[in-house]
């Protein structure tokens, strides 16, 4: 049968697809302030997976999240990127998350906005972000950044 024929059962499907994926199997019919801060987030990922956009625009997504939780969903969306190829625009205040997460860092200028510097990120997944190569390209983003005094 057809998925056009049933486009309800389809969403519900895609739905369901993005929830397991997300780790939410079982949570369909909770309401928000049922959920954890760190089971928001995923809620929100899902959510915006299952539309399947061309460039999904995450706008510091993991701010507000302790610092545990934040280190989850970095490797959460690791992982679905991993079995979903998306491409992700990432904003963040946050280097190591940067590092963490993308292939490619650009250092944007204070105003008027430019990009200033581009760092391409040639280290395999899972990244250590203890190791040298790591902490060198955060000594170099915080020296574009204009705060390397304490980088090192």
């Amino acid at each position: 049968c057809s998925s056009d024929l049933h486009p309800q059962a389809n969403k519900k499907g895609v739905a369901d697809h993005y929830a397991a994926m997300v780790g939410l199997k079982g949570f369909e019919g909770s309401y928000p302030h049922e959920l954890s801060g760190g089971m928001l987030k995923r809620a929100e990922l899902a959510r915006a997976f299952a539309v399947k956009p061309e460039i999904l625009y995450m706008d510091e997504p993991f701010s507000a999240l302790d610092a545990l939780t934040n280190l989850r969903m970095r490797n959460e969306l690791l992982r679905i990127l991993e079995e979903e190829r998306h491409t992700v625009m990432l904003i963040t205040h946050d280097v190591e998350e940067a590092i963490h997460l993308a292939d490619r860092i650009m250092v944007l200028s204070p105003r008027p906005t430019r990009i200033q510097a581009m760092f391409k990120v040639d280290l395999p997944h899972p990244r250590k972000l203890t190791s040298p190569e790591v902490q060198e390209l955060r000594v170099a983003i915080l020296r574009e950044l204009g705060v390397d005094r304490n980088a090192e």
